[in-house]
């Protein structure tokens, strides 16, 4: 079934909020402690570890004096905790990420995830029901749909407390069909240019909080020299700490606006068209141009692509994604006339064959909407991947 998550923000209280982080470190503990006994195994015996025995070593661990306060903390989230190693090592075989590294306490974000078993996570009231922690003042923005499956307890740099609610869903009502369907090309100037001529403003949340970001984050160094200047423990050091707070804050706010942007952005487009047409980019290989990789960062193609794919599944959408090798912006898509590779400067130019006057990103996502209406036509040819 469709799995669909909702994001809350939690307000627990200060006996809450030392359990929470018990368990983080918990949970960060039972992880690197079998990461361990992974890497010896694999070393000895040439195997690494299975879920059965991990299961076996940390019922055992439970009893002894040494560890015996794994007890005070939620069993199932200490569970997870090595699901999530042995996820990790089955994507690192699969080739879909690199090895697994420690987890370190230093870490800004700590979270861990616990499973609903015989409704322990419920909404009752203004409330959240967790396990171990019983009731958690929390705001909820929606309702829930469907079974709740499990909850992820998040911390951020910023000193704030969220909680995200994964929920199966038995079935997404289809969006009413509008028989509309557009191509995008994805810019840095034009966030998104749209085969209609619609253009997208880039946002440049980064870009627009860059100098306040610049002048908190300068305070903080300063703050950080003057403690080690006076041999203070920068945990015991409040200015430091205060000022980690803002800048964690500050970055916390750019995060959520991009955010918001991309999922308003993102429902609007599902909701107009049955198939949207977009252009394969090789994000990665991009990031390596160093004059534009700040740029690209900000703002989050994949993070985009991300939303409109599973948006598309749950609404009866189709999303079309044509190679990044397809000539987009070289190819008039008035008469299809191919002309020389043009320089990213020229951006716009009369095609020498039918004599249009052509806008480089227009041209280049009406392009793309016939380059994906053809692949979806004919699935075995030219596609790099349908939704």
């Amino acid at each position: 079934m469709p799995r669909k998550a909702y994001k809350f923000r939690l307000y627990p209280t200060k006996e809450q909020q030392a359990l929470i982080h018990q368990t983080h470190g918990h949970c960060r503990f039972v992880y690197n402690y079998f990461l361990e006994r992974w890497n010896t195994s694999y070393k000895e015996e040439g195997n690494g570890l299975n879920r059965s025995l991990m299961s076996k070593l940390l019922t055992k661990m439970k009893k002894q004096d040494e560890t015996a306060w794994l007890r005070n903390v939620d069993s199932v989230a200490l569970q997870v905790a090595y699901e999530n190693l042995i996820d990790s090592f089955q994507r690192f075989f699969k080739k879909q990420n690199n090895y697994p590294r420690f987890k370190s306490k230093k870490n800004p974000v700590q979270s861990y995830t616990t499973k609903n078993i015989n409704n322990n996570i419920a909404i009752v009231s203004k409330r959240i029901k967790l396990p171990k922690l019983g009731l958690v003042k929390f705001k909820q923005t929606c309702g829930l749909e469907g079974r709740i499956m499990r909850a992820t307890i998040k911390y951020n740099a910023s000193g704030t407390f969220y909680v995200s609610v994964l929920c199966e869903v038995p079935d997404f009502k289809p969006l009413p069909q509008t028989k509309e369907a557009v191509g995008i090309d994805l810019g840095i100037t034009d966030f998104a240019i749209l085969s209609t001529g619609r253009k997208v403003d880039n946002q440049r949340f980064t870009k627009k909080m860059e100098q306040k970001l610049k002048r908190e984050q300068r305070k903080l160094s300063r703050r950080y020299e003057q403690a080690k200047k006076d041999n203070r423990d920068l945990k015991k050091s409040k200015n430091y700490q205060k000022q980690r707070m803002k800048v964690a804050r500050l970055r916390e706010r750019v995060a959520f606006q991009r955010e918001d942007f991309l999922n308003k952005l993102s429902t609007e487009l599902i909701r107009q068209y049955d198939i949207i047409c977009l252009e394969d980019l090789h994000i990665k290989g991009l990031l390596k141009n160093h004059k534009l990789a700040k740029a690209i960062s900000d703002v989050s193609w994949s993070s985009f692509v991300q939303k409109l794919m599973y948006k598309a599944k749950w609404y009866g959408r189709e999303v079309v994604k044509v190679s990044r090798f397809y000539p987009s912006s070289q190819i008039c898509h008035a008469c299809g006339h191919y002309d020389c590779k043009k320089s990213l400067d020229i951006r716009a130019w009369t095609c020498p064959s039918c004599f249009t006057t052509l806008d480089r990103d227009i041209n280049a996502s009406r392009n793309i909407l016939g380059e994906g209406l053809r692949i979806l036509n004919n699935p075995t040819v030219g596609t790099t991947g349908i939704a």
